[in-house]
């Protein structure tokens, strides 16, 4: 994938946290926010996933759902297995 340019601005307070944190990490201002944005993007699909779960934790109303598994779904694979 290209790189592209983008012309930001932020405040003279974290223009100073950037350059501090760069030199402490040994790393370009520009890798410091390529980071920042990385973790940002894994943060939101980790909420995008806790709110999922969130929002269907309950929906399944047979009973318990490994006994399911474990039981009617490889009794049924069995039962397919052997008419084969």
């Amino acid at each position: 994938m290209a790189s592209k340019r983008i012309i930001i601005t932020i405040s003279e307070q974290e223009k100073k946290w950037l350059g501090n944190y760069s030199k402490a990490y040994n790393i370009s201002v520009a890798e410091a926010i390529r980071q920042g944005i990385s973790c940002l993007k894994e943060f939101q699909s980790l909420a995008s996933y806790q709110k999922t779960v969130n929002e269907t934790a309950g929906i399944w109303s047979k009973g318990d759902g490994l006994e399911y598994q474990v039981v009617t779904l490889r009794d049924k694979w069995a039962k397919m297995a052997q008419s084969d």
